[in-house]
Protein backbone atom coordinates (compact mmCIF):
# COMPACT_ATOMS: atom_id res chain seq x y z
CA UNK A 1 0.00 0.00 0.00
CA UNK A 2 1.40 3.41 -0.96
CA UNK A 3 2.16 5.72 1.94
CA UNK A 4 0.85 9.28 2.02
CA UNK A 5 2.09 12.00 4.38
CA UNK A 6 -1.33 12.50 5.93
CA UNK A 7 -3.53 9.46 5.56
CA UNK A 8 -7.04 9.51 6.99
CA UNK A 9 -8.82 6.52 8.47
CA UNK A 10 -11.75 5.94 10.80
CA UNK A 11 -9.89 3.76 13.28
CA UNK A 12 -6.24 3.17 14.23
CA UNK A 13 -5.53 0.15 16.42
CA UNK A 14 -2.11 -0.03 18.07
CA UNK A 15 -0.85 -3.56 18.67
CA UNK A 16 -1.61 -6.74 16.70
CA UNK A 17 -2.63 -8.94 19.63
CA UNK A 18 -5.95 -10.56 20.50
CA UNK A 19 -7.51 -7.28 21.71
CA UNK A 20 -6.91 -5.20 18.57
CA UNK A 21 -7.61 -8.11 16.22
CA UNK A 22 -10.94 -8.81 17.93
CA UNK A 23 -12.02 -5.16 17.96
CA UNK A 24 -11.02 -4.67 14.32
CA UNK A 25 -13.00 -7.71 13.13
CA UNK A 26 -15.99 -6.75 15.27
CA UNK A 27 -16.04 -3.26 13.77
CA UNK A 28 -15.78 -4.65 10.23
CA UNK A 29 -18.67 -7.03 10.95
CA UNK A 30 -20.76 -4.09 12.13
CA UNK A 31 -19.72 -1.74 9.34
CA UNK A 32 -17.84 -3.26 6.36
CA UNK A 33 -17.22 0.24 4.98
CA UNK A 34 -15.28 1.42 8.05
CA UNK A 35 -11.66 2.27 7.20
CA UNK A 36 -9.14 1.02 9.73
CA UNK A 37 -5.44 0.37 10.19
CA UNK A 38 -3.64 -1.92 12.63
CA UNK A 39 -0.03 -0.99 13.46
CA UNK A 40 2.33 -3.38 15.24
CA UNK A 41 5.87 -2.83 16.53
CA UNK A 42 6.99 -6.42 15.97
CA UNK A 43 7.33 -8.16 12.59
CA UNK A 44 4.21 -10.34 13.09
CA UNK A 45 1.03 -10.54 15.10
CA UNK A 46 0.60 -12.22 18.50
CA UNK A 47 4.27 -11.98 19.49
CA UNK A 48 3.69 -10.83 23.08
CA UNK A 49 0.93 -11.92 25.50
CA UNK A 50 -1.20 -13.52 22.77
CA UNK A 51 1.60 -15.93 21.82
CA UNK A 52 0.60 -19.49 22.87
CA UNK A 53 3.77 -20.07 24.90
CA UNK A 54 3.41 -16.73 26.72
CA UNK A 55 0.08 -17.63 28.37
CA UNK A 56 -1.71 -20.60 29.87
CA UNK A 57 -4.10 -20.97 26.94
CA UNK A 58 -6.95 -21.63 29.32
CA UNK A 59 -10.38 -20.70 28.03
CA UNK A 60 -11.04 -18.89 31.32
CA UNK A 61 -14.61 -19.69 32.25
CA UNK A 62 -14.39 -19.77 36.05
CA UNK A 63 -14.56 -23.57 35.97
CA UNK A 64 -11.24 -24.27 37.67
CA UNK A 65 -9.68 -20.96 38.77
CA UNK A 66 -10.01 -20.89 42.55
CA UNK A 67 -9.03 -17.22 42.83
CA UNK A 68 -12.28 -16.27 41.02
CA UNK A 69 -14.27 -17.64 43.98
CA UNK A 70 -12.83 -15.95 47.09
CA UNK A 71 -13.65 -17.31 50.53
CA UNK A 72 -14.79 -14.91 53.26
CA UNK A 73 -13.74 -15.07 56.89
CA UNK A 74 -17.02 -16.84 57.77
CA UNK A 75 -16.23 -19.63 55.28
CA UNK A 76 -18.73 -18.58 52.63
CA UNK A 77 -17.65 -18.50 48.99
CA UNK A 78 -18.52 -15.67 46.59
CA UNK A 79 -19.19 -17.03 43.09
CA UNK A 80 -20.23 -13.76 41.35
CA UNK A 81 -16.92 -13.25 39.53
CA UNK A 82 -16.78 -16.86 38.34
CA UNK A 83 -20.35 -16.61 36.99
CA UNK A 84 -19.57 -13.33 35.22
CA UNK A 85 -16.39 -14.68 33.61
CA UNK A 86 -18.15 -17.88 32.56
CA UNK A 87 -20.90 -15.91 30.83
CA UNK A 88 -18.39 -13.60 29.14
CA UNK A 89 -16.46 -16.59 27.79
CA UNK A 90 -19.71 -17.82 26.26
CA UNK A 91 -19.99 -14.40 24.57
CA UNK A 92 -16.51 -14.92 23.09
CA UNK A 93 -17.54 -18.36 21.87
CA UNK A 94 -20.62 -16.85 20.19
CA UNK A 95 -18.39 -14.50 18.20
CA UNK A 96 -15.94 -17.21 17.19
CA UNK A 97 -18.84 -19.50 16.23
CA UNK A 98 -20.32 -16.71 14.08
CA UNK A 99 -17.03 -16.34 12.21
CA UNK A 100 -16.73 -20.10 11.70
CA UNK A 101 -20.30 -20.21 10.38
CA UNK A 102 -19.43 -17.62 7.71
CA UNK A 103 -17.28 -20.31 6.09
CA UNK A 104 -14.37 -18.03 5.19
CA UNK A 105 -12.69 -17.78 8.61
CA UNK A 106 -10.97 -21.16 8.75
CA UNK A 107 -10.98 -24.02 11.21
CA UNK A 108 -12.01 -23.76 14.87
CA UNK A 109 -9.74 -26.68 15.77
CA UNK A 110 -6.70 -24.58 14.85
CA UNK A 111 -7.32 -22.41 17.93
CA UNK A 112 -9.74 -24.12 20.35
CA UNK A 113 -9.84 -27.71 21.62
CA UNK A 114 -11.85 -29.45 24.35
CA UNK A 115 -9.80 -30.00 27.52
CA UNK A 116 -11.45 -30.72 30.91
CA UNK A 117 -10.90 -28.10 33.64
CA UNK A 118 -10.11 -29.37 37.15
CA UNK A 119 -9.58 -27.73 40.54
CA UNK A 120 -7.24 -29.76 42.77
CA UNK A 121 -6.61 -29.26 46.50
CA UNK A 122 -4.74 -31.00 49.32
CA UNK A 123 -5.40 -31.03 53.07
CA UNK A 124 -8.44 -30.51 55.28
CA UNK A 125 -8.73 -26.72 55.02
CA UNK A 126 -8.57 -26.51 51.23
CA UNK A 127 -10.84 -29.53 50.82
CA UNK A 128 -13.42 -27.75 52.97
CA UNK A 129 -13.13 -24.69 50.72
CA UNK A 130 -13.49 -26.78 47.56
CA UNK A 131 -16.58 -28.52 48.96
CA UNK A 132 -18.23 -25.17 49.69
CA UNK A 133 -17.21 -23.80 46.30
CA UNK A 134 -18.66 -26.85 44.52
CA UNK A 135 -21.90 -26.66 46.51
CA UNK A 136 -22.36 -23.03 45.46
CA UNK A 137 -21.29 -23.33 41.84
CA UNK A 138 -23.16 -26.53 41.04
CA UNK A 139 -26.47 -24.83 41.94
CA UNK A 140 -25.90 -22.32 39.12
CA UNK A 141 -26.75 -23.21 35.53
CA UNK A 142 -23.34 -22.04 34.29
CA UNK A 143 -21.73 -24.86 36.30
CA UNK A 144 -24.48 -27.49 36.26
CA UNK A 145 -22.25 -30.23 34.90
CA UNK A 146 -19.46 -29.85 37.45
CA UNK A 147 -18.39 -32.99 39.36
CA UNK A 148 -16.71 -33.34 42.79
CA UNK A 149 -14.74 -36.25 44.20
CA UNK A 150 -12.37 -37.27 46.98
CA UNK A 151 -12.30 -40.88 45.81
CA UNK A 152 -8.75 -41.71 44.76
CA UNK A 153 -9.80 -44.18 42.08
CA UNK A 154 -12.04 -41.53 40.50
CA UNK A 155 -9.29 -38.92 40.77
CA UNK A 156 -6.83 -41.34 39.15
CA UNK A 157 -9.26 -41.64 36.24
CA UNK A 158 -9.59 -37.85 35.97
CA UNK A 159 -5.86 -37.10 36.27
CA UNK A 160 -3.82 -40.31 35.93
CA UNK A 161 -0.47 -38.52 35.91
CA UNK A 162 -1.07 -36.85 39.26
CA UNK A 163 -2.13 -39.64 41.61
CA UNK A 164 0.66 -42.28 41.58
CA UNK A 165 3.37 -41.72 44.19
CA UNK A 166 1.23 -39.98 46.77
CA UNK A 167 1.22 -40.91 50.44
CA UNK A 168 -1.60 -43.32 51.21
CA UNK A 169 -3.02 -41.07 53.92
CA UNK A 170 -2.84 -37.80 51.94
CA UNK A 171 -6.28 -36.25 51.59
CA UNK A 172 -6.94 -34.74 48.17
CA UNK A 173 -10.03 -33.62 46.29
CA UNK A 174 -10.94 -32.21 42.90
CA UNK A 175 -13.77 -30.84 40.84
CA UNK A 176 -14.02 -31.47 37.12
CA UNK A 177 -15.81 -29.66 34.29
CA UNK A 178 -15.52 -31.67 31.09
CA UNK A 179 -16.70 -28.70 28.99
CA UNK A 180 -13.46 -26.73 29.46
CA UNK A 181 -11.19 -25.75 26.60
CA UNK A 182 -7.63 -24.97 25.59
CA UNK A 183 -7.31 -21.86 23.41
CA UNK A 184 -4.30 -20.99 21.28
CA UNK A 185 -4.76 -17.22 21.37
CA UNK A 186 -1.80 -16.77 19.04
CA UNK A 187 -3.42 -18.89 16.34
CA UNK A 188 -6.77 -17.18 16.93
CA UNK A 189 -5.18 -13.73 16.70
CA UNK A 190 -3.40 -14.52 13.45
CA UNK A 191 -6.56 -16.10 12.04
CA UNK A 192 -8.41 -12.88 12.88
CA UNK A 193 -5.65 -10.80 11.28
CA UNK A 194 -5.67 -12.89 8.09
CA UNK A 195 -9.46 -12.60 7.94
CA UNK A 196 -9.13 -8.86 8.46
CA UNK A 197 -6.55 -8.46 5.70
CA UNK A 198 -9.06 -9.86 3.20
CA UNK A 199 -11.57 -7.09 3.98
CA UNK A 200 -11.83 -3.84 2.02
CA UNK A 201 -10.60 -0.55 3.53
CA UNK A 202 -8.29 -2.42 5.92
CA UNK A 203 -4.52 -2.28 6.47
CA UNK A 204 -2.33 -4.30 8.84
CA UNK A 205 1.23 -2.98 9.13
CA UNK A 206 4.19 -4.46 11.04
CA UNK A 207 7.48 -2.96 12.25
CA UNK A 208 5.60 0.25 13.05
CA UNK A 209 6.16 2.26 16.23
CA UNK A 210 3.72 4.96 17.38
CA UNK A 211 5.91 7.94 18.31
CA UNK A 212 3.26 10.63 18.68
CA UNK A 213 -0.41 11.06 19.61
CA UNK A 214 -1.88 14.53 19.23
CA UNK A 215 -5.43 15.85 19.15
CA UNK A 216 -6.67 17.00 15.74
CA UNK A 217 -9.89 18.38 14.32
CA UNK A 218 -10.68 14.92 12.97
CA UNK A 219 -9.89 13.20 16.25
CA UNK A 220 -6.23 12.20 16.56
CA UNK A 221 -3.05 12.65 14.58
CA UNK A 222 -0.95 9.51 15.02
CA UNK A 223 2.76 9.71 14.17
CA UNK A 224 4.10 6.31 13.11
CA UNK A 225 7.74 5.42 12.53
CA UNK A 226 8.66 2.59 10.18
CA UNK A 227 11.33 0.66 12.09
CA UNK A 228 12.88 -0.71 8.89
CA UNK A 229 13.14 2.45 6.78
CA UNK A 230 13.28 4.97 9.63
CA UNK A 231 10.63 7.10 7.94
CA UNK A 232 7.80 8.69 9.93
CA UNK A 233 4.29 9.22 8.61
CA UNK A 234 1.14 10.75 10.07
CA UNK A 235 -2.31 9.23 10.11
CA UNK A 236 -5.43 11.11 11.18
CA UNK A 237 -8.13 9.00 12.77
CA UNK A 238 -11.52 9.56 14.37
CA UNK A 239 -10.76 6.83 16.93
CA UNK A 240 -7.59 5.27 18.38
CA UNK A 241 -7.41 2.03 20.34
CA UNK A 242 -4.32 1.29 22.41
CA UNK A 243 -4.29 -2.50 22.63
CA UNK A 244 -0.56 -2.96 22.92
CA UNK A 245 -0.40 -5.06 26.09
CA UNK A 246 2.12 -3.70 28.56
CA UNK A 247 2.98 -0.89 26.14
CA UNK A 248 -0.57 0.48 26.37
CA UNK A 249 0.30 2.46 29.54
CA UNK A 250 3.13 4.55 27.98
CA UNK A 251 0.93 5.17 24.95
CA UNK A 252 -1.96 6.24 27.17
CA UNK A 253 0.41 8.65 28.92
CA UNK A 254 1.55 9.93 25.51
CA UNK A 255 -2.05 10.78 24.62
CA UNK A 256 -2.36 13.13 27.59
CA UNK A 257 -6.06 12.44 28.16
CA UNK A 258 -7.14 13.37 31.72
CA UNK A 259 -8.72 9.94 32.24
CA UNK A 260 -5.29 8.33 31.92
CA UNK A 261 -3.62 10.35 34.66
CA UNK A 262 -2.73 8.57 37.89
CA UNK A 263 -2.34 5.12 36.37
CA UNK A 264 0.91 3.25 36.88
CA UNK A 265 2.14 -0.21 36.02
CA UNK A 266 3.57 -3.07 38.07
CA UNK A 267 5.31 -5.50 35.70
CA UNK A 268 5.35 -9.20 36.58
CA UNK A 269 7.23 -11.72 34.48
CA UNK A 270 6.75 -15.46 34.45
CA UNK A 271 8.32 -18.79 33.58
CA UNK A 272 6.93 -22.25 32.84
CA UNK A 273 8.21 -25.80 33.03
CA UNK A 274 7.38 -27.43 29.69
CA UNK A 275 7.20 -31.11 28.81
CA UNK A 276 7.03 -32.48 25.26
CA UNK A 277 7.70 -36.16 26.11
CA UNK A 278 4.74 -37.97 24.47
CA UNK A 279 4.82 -40.77 27.08
CA UNK A 280 4.17 -38.18 29.81
CA UNK A 281 1.91 -35.85 27.82
CA UNK A 282 -0.43 -38.70 26.83
CA UNK A 283 -1.24 -39.35 30.50
CA UNK A 284 -2.65 -35.90 31.21
CA UNK A 285 -5.66 -34.50 29.36
CA UNK A 286 -6.72 -31.62 31.61
CA UNK A 287 -6.02 -28.16 32.95
CA UNK A 288 -5.61 -28.58 36.70
CA UNK A 289 -5.56 -25.44 38.88
CA UNK A 290 -4.81 -25.26 42.60
CA UNK A 291 -4.38 -22.67 45.33
CA UNK A 292 -1.74 -19.93 45.11
CA UNK A 293 0.89 -19.73 47.83
CA UNK A 294 0.34 -17.13 50.56
CA UNK A 295 1.56 -13.77 49.25
CA UNK A 296 1.55 -14.89 45.62
CA UNK A 297 -0.15 -12.72 42.99
CA UNK A 298 -3.32 -14.17 41.38
CA UNK A 299 -1.56 -14.77 38.06
CA UNK A 300 0.80 -17.16 39.89
CA UNK A 301 -1.87 -19.74 40.74
CA UNK A 302 -0.10 -23.07 40.03
CA UNK A 303 -1.56 -25.24 37.31
CA UNK A 304 -0.60 -28.24 35.19
CA UNK A 305 -2.02 -27.72 31.73
CA UNK A 306 -2.49 -29.62 28.52
CA UNK A 307 -1.58 -27.26 25.65
CA UNK A 308 -2.47 -27.83 22.03
CA UNK A 309 -0.29 -25.76 19.69
CA UNK A 310 -0.32 -26.41 15.95
CA UNK A 311 -1.94 -29.79 16.53
CA UNK A 312 0.74 -31.01 18.96
CA UNK A 313 0.13 -31.54 22.69
CA UNK A 314 2.54 -30.42 25.41
CA UNK A 315 2.29 -29.89 29.16
CA UNK A 316 3.00 -26.64 30.98
CA UNK A 317 3.42 -26.23 34.71
CA UNK A 318 3.67 -22.94 36.52
CA UNK A 319 3.78 -20.10 36.23
CA UNK A 320 6.75 -19.15 38.33
CA UNK A 321 6.49 -15.42 38.88
CA UNK A 322 9.37 -13.00 38.52
CA UNK A 323 10.11 -9.32 38.37
CA UNK A 324 11.60 -7.18 35.65
CA UNK A 325 11.17 -3.51 34.79
CA UNK A 326 10.18 -4.38 31.20
CA UNK A 327 6.58 -3.78 30.15
CA UNK A 328 6.88 -6.23 27.23
CA UNK A 329 8.83 -9.46 26.85
CA UNK A 330 10.71 -7.74 24.01
CA UNK A 331 10.66 -4.37 25.80
CA UNK A 332 13.25 -2.22 27.56
CA UNK A 333 14.45 -2.28 31.16
CA UNK A 334 13.70 1.48 31.13
CA UNK A 335 9.95 0.89 30.62
CA UNK A 336 9.05 1.13 34.32
CA UNK A 337 11.20 4.16 35.26
CA UNK A 338 10.13 6.02 32.12
CA UNK A 339 6.46 5.50 33.05
CA UNK A 340 6.77 7.49 36.28
CA UNK A 341 4.86 10.80 36.16
CA UNK A 342 3.96 13.43 38.76
CA UNK A 343 0.36 12.14 38.61
CA UNK A 344 1.23 8.50 39.37
CA UNK A 345 4.30 8.65 41.61
CA UNK A 346 2.27 8.78 44.84
CA UNK A 347 0.05 5.79 43.91
CA UNK A 348 3.16 3.85 42.86
CA UNK A 349 4.95 4.64 46.14
CA UNK A 350 1.83 3.66 48.10
CA UNK A 351 1.69 0.31 46.30
CA UNK A 352 5.41 -0.25 46.96
CA UNK A 353 4.80 0.48 50.66
CA UNK A 354 1.74 -1.76 50.96
CA UNK A 355 3.01 -4.69 48.88
CA UNK A 356 6.39 -5.43 50.39
CA UNK A 357 5.44 -9.11 50.88
CA UNK A 358 4.60 -9.38 47.18
CA UNK A 359 7.94 -7.87 46.21
CA UNK A 360 9.72 -10.27 48.55
CA UNK A 361 7.79 -13.17 47.02
CA UNK A 362 8.72 -12.15 43.47
CA UNK A 363 12.40 -11.83 44.36
CA UNK A 364 12.24 -15.30 45.94
CA UNK A 365 10.70 -16.71 42.78
CA UNK A 366 13.46 -15.22 40.63
CA UNK A 367 16.12 -16.80 42.88
CA UNK A 368 14.65 -20.33 42.67
CA UNK A 369 16.79 -23.19 41.42
CA UNK A 370 15.52 -25.72 38.87
CA UNK A 371 15.28 -28.31 41.67
CA UNK A 372 13.05 -25.97 43.69
CA UNK A 373 10.80 -25.52 40.66
CA UNK A 374 10.60 -29.28 40.28
CA UNK A 375 9.62 -29.59 43.95
CA UNK A 376 6.59 -27.38 43.25
CA UNK A 377 5.74 -29.52 40.21
CA UNK A 378 5.93 -32.73 42.28
CA UNK A 379 3.12 -31.48 44.53
CA UNK A 380 1.01 -31.98 41.39
CA UNK A 381 2.94 -34.77 39.70
CA UNK A 382 4.88 -36.72 42.35
CA UNK A 383 6.83 -38.87 39.89
CA UNK A 384 8.02 -36.02 37.66
CA UNK A 385 11.52 -36.56 36.21
CA UNK A 386 13.84 -33.59 35.75
CA UNK A 387 14.94 -34.69 32.28
CA UNK A 388 11.37 -34.43 30.94
CA UNK A 389 10.98 -30.72 31.76
CA UNK A 390 12.66 -27.56 30.51
CA UNK A 391 12.23 -23.93 31.52
CA UNK A 392 10.41 -21.51 29.21
CA UNK A 393 10.03 -17.76 29.67
CA UNK A 394 6.39 -16.66 29.64
CA UNK A 395 4.98 -13.28 28.68
CA UNK A 396 5.03 -10.04 30.64
CA UNK A 397 1.98 -8.86 32.57
CA UNK A 398 1.69 -5.23 33.67
CA UNK A 399 -0.73 -5.05 36.57
CA UNK A 400 -2.61 -1.80 37.13
CA UNK A 401 -1.67 0.73 39.78
CA UNK A 402 -4.33 3.38 40.33
CA UNK A 403 -5.16 6.16 42.74
CA UNK A 404 -7.06 5.33 45.91
CA UNK A 405 -8.51 7.94 48.25
CA UNK A 406 -7.85 5.87 51.35
CA UNK A 407 -4.38 4.37 50.80
CA UNK A 408 -3.02 6.64 48.06
CA UNK A 409 -2.72 3.82 45.56
CA UNK A 410 -3.83 0.24 45.00
CA UNK A 411 -2.53 -2.66 42.93
CA UNK A 412 -5.34 -4.04 40.80
CA UNK A 413 -5.29 -7.50 39.24
CA UNK A 414 -7.44 -7.87 36.16
CA UNK A 415 -8.22 -5.60 33.22
CA UNK A 416 -9.45 -2.03 32.95
CA UNK A 417 -10.74 -0.14 29.95
CA UNK A 418 -9.78 3.55 30.04
CA UNK A 419 -11.46 5.87 27.54
CA UNK A 420 -11.53 9.60 26.86
CA UNK A 421 -14.67 11.58 27.67
CA UNK A 422 -15.41 12.15 23.98
CA UNK A 423 -14.90 8.47 23.11
CA UNK A 424 -12.13 9.19 20.60
CA UNK A 425 -9.45 7.11 22.36
CA UNK A 426 -9.44 4.01 24.54
CA UNK A 427 -6.73 1.88 26.13
CA UNK A 428 -6.87 -1.55 27.70
CA UNK A 429 -4.67 -1.98 30.78
CA UNK A 430 -3.99 -5.03 32.92
CA UNK A 431 -3.97 -8.78 32.40
CA UNK A 432 -5.90 -12.02 33.13
CA UNK A 433 -8.55 -13.09 32.27
CA UNK A 434 -8.29 -10.59 29.41
CA UNK A 435 -7.89 -12.81 26.34
CA UNK A 436 -10.79 -15.12 27.19
CA UNK A 437 -13.23 -12.26 27.72
CA UNK A 438 -11.89 -10.01 24.97
CA UNK A 439 -15.16 -9.97 23.05
CA UNK A 440 -17.15 -8.67 26.03
CA UNK A 441 -14.50 -6.03 26.74
CA UNK A 442 -14.57 -4.88 23.13
CA UNK A 443 -18.39 -4.76 23.12
CA UNK A 444 -18.14 -2.52 26.19
CA UNK A 445 -15.66 -0.34 24.30
CA UNK A 446 -17.99 -0.09 21.31
CA UNK A 447 -20.86 0.99 23.59
CA UNK A 448 -18.67 3.71 25.10
CA UNK A 449 -16.86 4.99 22.04
CA UNK A 450 -19.37 4.45 19.21
CA UNK A 451 -22.65 5.34 20.98
CA UNK A 452 -24.47 6.79 17.96
CA UNK A 453 -23.53 3.97 15.63
CA UNK A 454 -24.35 1.25 18.15
CA UNK A 455 -27.88 2.66 18.49
CA UNK A 456 -28.39 2.65 14.73
CA UNK A 457 -30.67 0.09 13.11
CA UNK A 458 -27.78 -1.35 11.06
CA UNK A 459 -25.47 -1.98 14.01
CA UNK A 460 -28.28 -3.27 16.23
CA UNK A 461 -29.36 -5.71 13.53
CA UNK A 462 -25.82 -6.98 13.03
CA UNK A 463 -25.16 -7.30 16.78
CA UNK A 464 -28.33 -9.34 17.24
CA UNK A 465 -27.33 -11.60 14.35
CA UNK A 466 -23.94 -12.32 15.96
CA UNK A 467 -24.93 -12.44 19.64
CA UNK A 468 -28.06 -14.24 20.73
CA UNK A 469 -27.47 -13.02 24.29
CA UNK A 470 -25.13 -10.79 26.26
CA UNK A 471 -23.13 -11.95 29.24
CA UNK A 472 -25.51 -10.35 31.74
CA UNK A 473 -28.48 -12.18 30.24
CA UNK A 474 -26.61 -15.49 30.14
CA UNK A 475 -25.87 -15.15 33.86
CA UNK A 476 -29.58 -15.26 34.72
CA UNK A 477 -31.38 -17.09 31.89
CA UNK A 478 -30.62 -20.81 32.24
CA UNK A 479 -32.59 -21.96 29.20
CA UNK A 480 -31.05 -19.36 26.90
CA UNK A 481 -27.59 -20.14 28.31
CA UNK A 482 -27.95 -23.83 27.45
CA UNK A 483 -29.27 -23.03 23.96
CA UNK A 484 -26.50 -20.53 23.16
CA UNK A 485 -23.78 -22.79 24.56
CA UNK A 486 -25.01 -25.82 22.61
CA UNK A 487 -24.99 -23.89 19.33
CA UNK A 488 -21.50 -22.46 19.90
CA UNK A 489 -20.11 -25.81 21.00
CA UNK A 490 -21.47 -27.51 17.88
CA UNK A 491 -19.86 -24.96 15.56
CA UNK A 492 -16.58 -24.93 17.50
CA UNK A 493 -16.35 -28.70 17.94
CA UNK A 494 -16.48 -28.60 21.74
CA UNK A 495 -17.97 -30.97 24.31
CA UNK A 496 -21.02 -30.15 26.42
CA UNK A 497 -20.36 -30.04 30.18
CA UNK A 498 -22.41 -33.08 31.20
Amino acid sequence: MARNENEAVDVVLVGAGIMSATLAVLLKELDPAIKLEVVELMDAGAIESSNPWNNAGTGHAGLCELNYTPQAADGSVDIKKAVSINAMFEVSKQFWAHLIEKGTFGSAQSFINPVPHLSFVRGEKDIGFLQTRFAQLSKHHCFAGMQYSEDKATLADWMPLMMPGREADERVAATRAVGGSDVNFGALTNQLLRFLAEQDHTDVQYNQRVVGLERSDAGWCVSIKDMLSGETRKVTSRFVFLGAGGAALPLLQMSGIPEGKGFGGFPVSGQWLRCDNPDVVSQHQAKVYSQADVGAPPMSVPHLDTRVVEGKKSLLFGPYAGFTTKFLKHGSFLDLPLSIRPSNILPMLAVARDNFDLTKYLVGEVMQSQEQRLEALRKFYPQAKAEDWRLETAGQRVQIIKKDAKSGGILQFGTELVSSADGSLAALLGASPGASVTVSIMLDLIERCFPEQVRSEQWQSRLQAIFKATGKVLETDAELYRSVQARSNELLGLASDV
